[in-house]
């Protein structure tokens, strides 16, 4: 499986894999539309940008809506997981150590980028990646799954993995969470209790999935071998170099650093009423 928007002549590649438990989930999103404004405005090659991040639920803005959100997210804060409403689309996912996440983000100057080709060309790279496990990847939505979405990636039939777009000043990111090791269950359970308190049986306009966690695994469940996030990463870098890119490693550089606090302030803004104690920001990365 090949895809044109993976045939880039260069990459430049951020990792922010191995920031540790500091590195908070707020900064990514910011990081993200940064990195669209300068691949929009073409002051950046296309990016491949990998993160962790520990113990975080991402929400969506849907997820805030539940009839009992303060309690829903209460019940996250005392199983240790800290909280993040997102700036694009999608419904709650579990971060944790053993999730690696992937943002391409590709530049919309010359030709528009619909939205089915971000999401087949992210597709097609981790179904390159995993090949050479004898992994058989296939997109489709994984009813029962959290954050339901019909490029879910599964491998018989167990989802692993969800993608989402965002698209800022002439670029586009295409993001994905890669549940590498763990277990995928156990973080299906924790959003499916999510749900259950934050509807208590209350009827809502919005359909919330109903979470079955036998229906989501790990990669490492998946193919009956312990994988690391690092493993995967050195197969993600391969793969991109076989589609004939060049890589080169990068951070942030001078007047992304302006656009990258714009964005922050935004995002920092969306998530004070989630998390009020949080409304005086944090660090850069």
């Amino acid at each position: 499986m090949s895809h044109e928007l993976l045939h880039q002549p260069k990459w430049r590649v951020i990792d922010q894999s191995h920031f540790g438990p500091l590195f908070d989930a707020k900064q990514s999103f910011a990081m993200d539309d940064t990195l669209c404004t300068a691949v929009g405005a073409g002051r950046s090659d296309a990016v491949v940008r990998t993160w962790v991040h520990e113990a975080t639920v991402v929400l969506g803005a849907a997820d805030t809506k539940l009839p009992y959100i303060d309690e829903a997210v209460s019940f996250l804060r005392q199983e240790g997981y800290r909280i993040v409403v997102r700036n694009s689309g999608g419904l709650a996912v579990v971060l944790d150590s053993g999730v690696l996440n992937i943002s391409l983000i590709f530049p919309e100057m010359k030709n528009t980028i619909a939205i089915e080709q971000g999401y087949e060309a992210m597709y097609a790279l981790i179904a390159a990646m995993l090949a050479s496990y004898g992994a058989r990847v296939e997109a489709g939505e994984v009813i029962g799954s959290y954050c339901p979405g019909s490029y879910d990636l599964s491998i018989s039939g167990k989802k692993f993995a969800g993608i989402s777009q965002r698209r800022v000043r002439g670029g586009v990111a295409v993001q994905i969470y890669l549940c590498v090791n763990g277990s995928g269950a156990a973080r299906a359970e924790l959003i499916r209790r999510f749900y259950e308190i934050g509807r208590q049986g209350t009827k809502t306009k919005f359909a919330y999935p109903d979470v079955v966690p036998a229906v989501m695994a790990s990669l490492s469940e998946l193919l009956g071998r312990e994988l690391s996030v690092d493993e995967l990463l050195v197969a993600l870098w391969r793969t991109l170099q076989s589609f004939g890119g060049e890589l080169y490693s990068s951070a942030l550089e001078g007047g992304e650093w302006n656009w990258y606090e714009q964005y922050w302030a935004r995002i920092v803004e969306r998530n004070a009423n989630v998390s009020p104690e949080e409304r005086a920001g944090g660090a850069k990365q």
